[in-house]
C-alpha cells in the first residue's frame, strides 16, 4: 500500500535534525513541511513546500474520521492568534493508533509523538491526500 511506503519512507529519516525553513528535497535536515513534502515526493506525489499550501491539497477530513496517512495540521504559539489558513503552523503524518511523524523544535529532530492533549489544543484540521 502506498501511504505504508510513504511513512516508511518517513521512518528512514528518524532523528534526522529540525532546521526551520530547511531546504527541500534534501535529506540532511528537515522542517515539518518539507519533511512531509520529501517523504511524499520519493513516491511520485508532489506536495507544496509550506504546511498552509499543504492544508490546501487533498479532501478535508473530520477528526473522528482520521485514518493512517492523513496529515494533520496544527497552529503554533507564533500563530495561534491568526485567522484562517493563516493560523496553521505545523504538519504531521498520522500513523494511527493516537500517533503522529513529524520533525518540530522543541524535539528538534524526526520523531513519533503522542496525538495527546497538548497536541489537540492546536489541531487545525487534517487532510487525506491518498484515498
Amino acid at each position: 500500500m502506498l501511504i505504508n511506503n510513504i511513512i516508511a519512507t518517513g521512518f528512514k529519516h528518524m532523528d534526522k535534525p529540525y532546521l526551520f525553513n530547511a531546504r527541500p528535497f534534501q535529506t540532511e535536515t528537515f522542517d515539518c513541511s518539507s519533511f512531509i513534502q520529501y517523504i511524499f515526493f520519493v513516491h511520485g506525489i508532489s506536495l507544496p513546500r509550506c504546511s498552509r499550501q499543504q492544508y490546501l491539497f487533498g479532501t478535508r477530513v473530520r477528526q473522528d474520521d482520521i485514518r493512517r496517512g492523513d496529515l494533520l495540521f496544527f497552529t503554533t504559539k507564533k500563530r495561534k492568534r491568526l485567522t484562517g489558513l493563516q493560523k496553521i503552523g505545523h504538519v504531521a503524518i498520522y500513523l494511527g493508533n493516537g500517533k503522529m511523524l513529524h520533525t518540530f523544535r522543541p524535539v528538534r529532530r524526526v520523531s513519533v509523538s503522542k496525538l495527546d492533549s497538548k497536541w489537540e489544543k492546536k489541531y487545525q484540521g487534517a487532510r487525506r491526500i491518498i484515498d
